[in-house]
C-alpha cells in the first residue's frame, strides 16, 4: 500500500543559483515537518509526495532536474505558470479563504480571476495525481489550498481512497456564505469527492457539516454524509498530534543543553516568557504585546525580573496585509522596550527569523510561560511542543480559547486572546503559581499529548478510511450492477410483469418544493414506452394525492397508487380507496402540525384526503432537527390509542392511517396481476414495506445508501432513469 501525499508545497524548496545550476533546501512549515514526523514515526516508507517545488520553472531542462532531484526524495513536483501561482496563492487561497476561514471577514477578497486560478491550479493537480495513483494507492489531501482536487481526482480515478485534512478552522455557516456565487457549493460539492474529510475539532466537523446541509441539501448521520450520487462519505475529528518522543529526547540531547547555557548567560536571571509565530494576523502577536505592555504597567515590580522572548517566523512576506503587520510589531516592541527598557534590561527580546530545533527546544525547556494566543487557530502544535519539551522543570502554558489545542490542555491557563486585560491577568497568575500546582497542570497535559501523538493521530484518519471504504464495499456489493443483464433478460422471458415505480426521489431528485418536481418529457415517454407493451403493469407509487397524479400521468397508461397506498387507480379504472378509512382524527391534529409549521421557518403544511405531511426541506437543519424530534413525540403520544400511524421521511412527518402502505398496495396488485416478473424501485422508508412484501425473486431496489430489505441498490435517480430506459427500449423493439 502506497501513501500519495499531496499538498500545496512540496517538503523540498527548488531555487535555482546564479550560476544556473538548481539548488534544494528543506521547505519550513507546520503542516510539512508534521506529515514528515508523522511518515517517520510510523516508519512508512512506501510513499509519493506531489506539491508545488518553491519556484517557477518554465525551461524544460529546469523542470527535468527538479524532477530527478525531487524523484530521489520521494517527491513529485507540480510546476505551475507564475500568474497562475500568484493568483491562486496570494490571491484565492490566502486573500479569501484564509481570512474568511479564521473570522478575518474585513480582509477577505472576492476576486473572479483569483477563483479562476483556484480551479486551474487545483486541475493542475489533479492532472498529476491522476497520473501518479494506481490501484491500492491511498491519496491523502491536505489544507484549504486544494479544496476542488477529491472530486476532480474521483471523476478521473473513480476507485481512488482519498482522504482529506483541513489543517485550519473551518467557519461557522454565516461565515463561509460570504462566499460569492457558487464559490462556496462548488468548494463543498467538490470536497465531498473525498471519502473521509478529517478536521482537528468536532466544533469544525459540526461547521462543515451544517454548511453542506444547508447549501447542498446533504444531511449527516453520526458523522456519515450520503453525497453525490448517494455515495456515503464519512466526516470526523483527528486533533493533530506531535512527535512526543522525538520532542522529549531533543530536550534531553548535548545540543539543547549547550544552547541552554548559551541563552542563560545572555537572558540572565530574569523570568522568561516565550512567544513564537509565524507572521500572520491569525497568531494575535500584536493582542499578546498589548496584553504585556499592560502587564508591565500593572506590575512595576516585574520590571527588570521578567523578560518576553518574542520570536516571528517570516511567512507571505508579498501579502500587503503581512508586510503592515510586520511594521505593526515593530512599532510596538520599540514603543515597549522604550517606555519600560532600563540600560541593564529590556523588557523584550526580538528577533525576525526562523529558528533551528535545538535553539527552540532549548527556549520551550526554559521558558518559565508560553504564551499562545491566536485570535483563531485550527490547533496549534506550539502549544503541545511546549509541553513535550518540559521534561521534569516547571512551566506555565497561557493558551488561547480560539485555538484548536484548547480543547485538549484544559490545564493551560485560558485567555480570550481580544482582551489585553485577561493576558495581562493570565500572564500574572502564571508567573505566581506554586511550583507544584504547575507540575499538576504539566504532567496532565504531558500524558494527553503523549497518548495522542502523531502516529495516533495517522493512524486513527487511515483506519477510519479503510473501515468506510470497507462499509462502501459492503455497498457496492449490493449494487445492481452486474445483475442488470439477468434483470433484462428476466424481464425478456416473462409473460407478465409488473413494475412498481415511487416517483420522488426516485424517478426525479427532491425539488425544496414538491409542486416543482413536474415529470420531464423524458420520463413520461420513457413510461409510455413501457406501457406499450401488453405484458407490462406500470405502477406509480407516491405520497402525492389523486388530482396532482391525475394532472401528471393522465393517458400515459400507468396505474397510480396516491398518499402511500390509500388510493388505488388501475389502469382505465377510476380512483378507490384501498380499504374503508376514516379522517376524523384530523381535526385532532391539524392545529398540532400546523402550531410547529408556524414555530419553524421555511417548513409547510400538506393536508390530503386522509394524511397530513409537515414538510422541513427548506428549514434550517439544526433547528429543524429539534423540532422534528419534539414533534414526532407529541403526536406519538396523542394518537397512541388511535387508528394512526406517524411516521418519519425524507425531510416529512406524516400522520396517516394504520395498516395502510406501499405494501399493502403492492400485494394488491400482485394479487390482481399474478406476475413472474416483478420489480419494485424507491428510495424512502414508506418503500421498505413494499420491499418486504415481495417474493424472493422479485427484483427490488433501493436508491441510496441506507440499509434496506431491498435485494439491490443504485446510486441515485440517474441510474434508475438509465435502468427504467433500457426496459423502455426493449419494449419498443418488439
Amino acid at each position: 500500500m502506497r501513501y500519495i501525499i499531496v499538498s500545496n508545497r512540496l517538503p523540498l524548496s527548488f531555487t535555482k543559483g546564479p550560476d544556473g545550476k538548481i539548488a534544494v533546501s528543506e521547505a519550513a512549515g507546520g503542516l510539512a515537518s508534521g506529515i514528515k514526523s508523522y511518515l517517520k514515526a510510523a516508519k512508512i516508507d512506501d510513499y509519493l509526495w506531489v506539491g508545488w517545488p518553491g519556484g517557477v520553472f518554465d525551461d524544460d531542462s529546469d523542470r527535468k532536474d527538479i524532477r530527478r532531484m525531487a524523484g530521489k526524495s520521494k517527491c513529485s513536483p507540480v510546476f505551475l505558470a507564475e500568474k497562475d501561482y500568484e493568483g491562486f496563492y496570494n490571491g484565492f487561497c490566502n486573500s479569501t479563504l484564509q481570512p474568511l476561514f479564521h473570522y478575518f471577514t474585513e480582509y477577505a477578497n472576492y476576486d473572479d480571476d483569483e477563483w479562476e486560478a483556484y480551479r486551474k491550479v487545483n486541475e493542475r493537480f489533479c492532472e498529476e495525481v491522476a497520473g501518479i495513483v494506481q490501484p491500492g494507492d491511498i491519496v491523502w489531501i491536505h489544507d484549504y489550498h486544494l479544496m476542488l482536487l477529491p472530486a476532480m481526482l474521483k471523476g478521473r480515478r473513480p476507485q481512488a481512497r482519498i482522504g482529506f485534512f483541513l489543517h485550519i478552522p473551518f467557519p461557522s455557516y454565516e461565515v463561509f456564505r460570504l462566499l460569492p456565487g457558487g464559490w462556496g457549493r462548488a468548494l463543498l460539492s467538490r470536497l465531498l469527492g473525498a471519502d473521509l474529510i478529517g478536521f482537528h475539532t468536532y466544533d469544525y466537523m459540526q461547521d462543515f457539516v451544517t454548511s453542506v446541509s444547508r447549501l447542498l441539501g446533504y444531511d449527516s448521520n453520526l458523522g456519515y454524509i450520503e453525497g453525490p450520487d448517494s455515495e456515503l462519505k464519512r466526516v470526523d475529528a483527528f486533533p493533530m498530534g506531535i512527535d512526543f518522543g522525538n520532542l522529549q529526547a531533543l530536550s534531553r540531547s548535548d545540543s539543547v543543553a549547550k544552547e541552554k547555557d548559551k541563552l542563560k548567560k545572555s537572558i540572565g536571571d530574569a523570568k522568561i516568557i516565550f512567544s513564537i509565530d509565524r507572521l500572520d494576523y491569525t497568531k494575535g502577536i500584536l493582542n499578546r504585546l498589548n496584553g504585556y505592555d499592560l502587564f508591565l504597567e500593572r506590575h512595576p515590580q516585574m520590571r527588570g525580573r521578567v523578560r518576553l522572548v518574542l520570536v516571528v517566523v517570516p511567512s507571505r512576506e508579498g501579502v500587503r496585509e503581512y508586510k503592515k503587520l510586520k511594521m505593526a510589531i515593530d512599532e510596538k516592541v520599540g514603543r515597549i522596550n522604550g517606555r519600560f527598557g532600563a540600560i541593564d534590561w529590556a523588557p523584550i527580546t526580538y528577533q525576525y527569523r526562523f529558528l533551528d530545533s535545538s535553539t527552540l527546544s532549548a527556549l520551550f525547556n526554559m521558558a518559565d510561560v508560553a504564551l499562545v494566543t491566536p485570535l483563531r487557530d485550527g490547533m496549534n502544535l506550539i502549544a503541545k511542543e511546549y509541553v513535550a519539551s518540559k521534561l521534569e522543570s516547571p512551566g506555565v502554558l497561557v493558551l488561547s480559547e480560539m485555538a484548536g489545542a484548547s480543547k485538549e490542555l484544559g490545564e493551560a491557563v485560558m485567555v480570550n486572546p481580544n482582551h489585553p486585560g485577561e493576558i495581562c491577568n493570565a500572564l500574572e497568575t502564571a508567573l505566581t503559581m506554586p511550583i507544584e500546582e504547575q507540575m499538576r497542570r504539566m504532567i496532565a497535559m504531558q500524558e494527553r499529548v503523549r497518548s495522542y501523538d502523531i502516529v495516533r493521530w495517522g493512524n486513527d484518519f487511515m483506519k477510519e478510511l479503510a473501515k468506510l471504504k470497507e462499509m462502501q464495499e459492503v455497498f457496492n456489493a449490493k449494487l445492481l450492477g452486474g445483475n442488470e443483464a439477468a434483470l433484462l433478460s428476466d424481464h425478456g422471458k416473462a409473460g407478465k410483469a409488473l413494475l412498481l415505480l415511487d416517483y420522488d426521489g426516485t424517478m426525479v431528485p427532491f425539488t425544496e418544493e414538491p409542486r416543482k418536481a413536474s415529470p420531464t418529457k423524458q420520463t413520461l415517454d420513457m413510461l409510455r414506452s413501457l406501457c406499450s407493451d401488453p405484458k407490462n403493469e406500470v405502477v406509480v407509487t407516491s405520497g402525492r394525492d389523486k388530482a396532482t397524479l391525475d394532472k401528471w400521468f393522465s393517458g400515459i397508461g400507468v396505474s397510480l397508487v396516491a398518499e402511500h397506498g390509500v388510493f388505488i387507480k388501475e389502469r382505465g379504472a377510476d380512483w378507490r380507496l384501498i380499504r374503508p378509512l376514516t379522517a376524523e382524527w384530523k381535526p385532532m391534529i391539524m392545529p398540532i402540525i400546523n402550531d410547529y409549521a408556524g414555530r419553524l421557518p421555511g417548513s409547510f403544511v400538506e393536508e390530503k384526503e386522509f394524511s397530513i405531511v409537515w414538510h422541513y426541506r427548506k428549514s434550517e437543519s439544526e433547528f429543524a432537527s429539534l423540532r422534528v424530534s419534539e414533534l414526532f413525540d407529541n403526536l406519538s403520544k396523542i394518537t397512541a390509542n388511535a387508528d394512526v400511524q406517524v411516521c418519519k421521511g425524507n425531510k416529512i412527518i406524516e400522520v396517516k392511517n394504520s395498516g395502510v402502505n406501499k405494501g399493502v398496495a403492492a400485494a394488491h396488485f400482485i394479487n390482481l396481476h399474478s406476475p413472474d416478473f416483478i420489480l419494485a424501485i424507491g428510495d424512502d422508508y414508506t418503500d421498505e414495506d413494499t420491499f418486504k412484501s415481495l417474493p424472493k425473486s422479485a427484483y427490488s431496489i433501493r436508491v441510496g445508501m441506507a440499509q434496506s430489505y431491498a435485494r439491490f441498490n443504485l446510486h441515485g435517480t440517474k441510474d434508475v432513469q438509465q435502468l427504467l430506459s433500457r426496459l423502455a427500449e426493449m419494449s419498443t423493439v418488439k
